[in-house]
């Protein structure tokens, strides 16, 4: 675990505002000590873990996706560490945007390999290895689902049954939608996390189950989740609006979880309003693990007004990591763990480095400062002005 740090001192960079002009900017935070849990966690509480890339791989990386072993595991024993358990291979890992099936069924392997029995590990399942283009039925999509089914519960670890772009492709409406969960539910081995990954996240999932309309979408996974509930043990809704997860989350059956994917709104979802609460499945927990650690466990303490002192300005800084377009919220995430030593490069599967600008780059150190969570400012510092400097500005 790292050591408390103290408040830097008369640390300083030049970074760009969003008018064009260039501030010096002082840090001013003091950063957050990253400890072991004391006692269990209330809330079960998932980090989406990112995949390090490997930056002397003599592969283009728009082309092919070459892993760092070593420090993508290392990565997720500090989020075991921390009391987090690791939801892997999932969008935050750039599931289908630079990493394969292939690519993320050894990430399963291996991390699974790591948990043993007593660390959470969930793994996203999917059907990336069909191109939705090539999808020309349902039983096409269900056969995709069950290669990977198979492989991941080989693995030992539980299952997310992502959303399907292929799936989304070929369904005519929620019929279709009921028909595939059906068959595949019906069959997995141990109860799932369902997943309702919104078009913010990725455009070709616009309209998943069947329907444009969210209330009506909401009616026909209810009505799966109440149909297979033994077999489901919770559903991940990332729609960034705190009312439709806590409009179904007051529908799942008894013994269902809600498992919040909102980076705008999970402070308050995961506390609860006294008769329901979320639990955690987010990537902004693989960026504010330190914090996210912490607040779990103040609320394990019975200490709410903790718990949010803590945990409630981080969501300024996940807001701006997630800020359209959303999809690219995977660079922010990578850019937090190379300024806090996790990795010694800033470099992303297909090139994702690219994909923000230096004033967004800016504001994420700025936020991060503020909030305790660059580990070491002085090698945050340095490794920011390598950042600026590449892309014009010094100082």
């Amino acid at each position: 675990m790292t050591p408390p740090a103290t408040r830097p001192s008369g640390l300083s960079l030049s970074l760009p505002r969003a008018d064009g002009t260039l501030e010096t900017y002082r840090l001013t935070g003091t950063p957050l000590p990253a400890t072991a849990p004391q006692r269990p966690f209330t809330r079960i509480a998932y980090a989406a873990g990112h995949v390090v890339v490997d930056p002397r791989a003599p592969f283009d990386p728009a082309v092919r996706t070459v892993v760092d072993w070593e420090r993508t595991l290392a990565f997720r024993e500090h989020l075991w560490g921390l009391g987090l358990g690791i939801a892997e291979a999932m969008d935050t890992a750039q599931r289908g945007m630079g990493v394969d099936w292939p690519t993320s069924l050894e990430l399963i392997r291996r991390t699974s390999a790591a948990a043993g029995r007593d660390r959470l590990v969930v793994s996203g399942c999917g059907t990336d290895q069909l191109a939705p283009a090539e999808a020309r039925t349902l039983d096409d999509v269900i056969r995709a689902y069950e290669e990977q089914i198979e492989a991941i519960e080989a693995s030992g670890s539980r299952l997310v049954l992502m959303a399907s772009r292929a799936l989304a492709r070929v369904a005519k409406g929620p019929d279709d939608y009921i028909a595939v969960y059906d068959r595949l539910l019906r069959q997995v081995s141990r109860p799932v996390v369902l997943h309702w990954l919104g078009d913010m996240f990725d455009p070709a999932l616009a309209g998943y189950w069947g329907t444009p309309d969210v209330a009506g979408a909401m009616d026909v996974v209810a009505g799966i989740i109440g149909t297979h509930a033994a077999k489901v043990d919770g559903i991940k809704i990332s729609l960034l609006e705190a009312a439709h997860e806590i409009a179904l989350r007051r529908r799942l059956p008894e013994g269902v979880r809600m498992y919040t994917g909102d980076d705008f709104n999970y402070v308050a979802l995961i506390e609860g309003d006294g008769s329901y609460h979320s639990h955690a499945l987010l990537g902004a927990f693989d960026a504010i693990a330190p914090a996210a650690s912490a607040a779990l466990g103040r609320l394990a303490d019975g200490d709410a007004e903790g718990y949010r002192a803590l945990l409630q300005p981080t969501e300024s800084l996940s807001r701006h990591l997630f800020a359209a377009p959303t999809q690219f919220y995977k660079t922010g995430v990578v850019f937090m763990a190379y300024l806090n030593g996790h990795q010694d490069h800033f470099t992303m599967a297909g090139g994702l480095e690219s994909a923000r600008s230096a004033v967004h780059l800016a504001d994420i150190f700025r936020l991060a400062d503020a909030n305790g969570l660059l580990a070491d400012p002085e090698r945050a510092t340095r490794r920011m002005k390598v950042v600026m400097a590449l892309r014009g500005i010094e100082g």
